[in-house]
């Protein structure tokens, strides 16, 4: 039985990625920028993915 993924664009790097079902909201790393990534929308087994804004700690340095 062949197992499900789904497949979307990284919208920085343009890495094609395949990953088990996940749902919309979710993050996840492109394997290519390393960038942090969130499902918007699941549609058709493609994902539209937008990157996430990290905020680094100001350590007052």
């Amino acid at each position: 039985m062949p197992t499900a993924t789904l497949t979307g664009t990284c919208p920085e790097c343009e890495t094609g990625l395949t990953v088990p079902p996940i749902v919309e909201g979710e993050t996840l790393s492109c394997p290519e920028c390393l960038l942090t990534l969130r499902v918007e929308d699941v549609k058709d087994d493609q994902l539209t993915l937008q990157m996430v804004e990290v905020q680094l700690r100001d350590w007052g340095q």
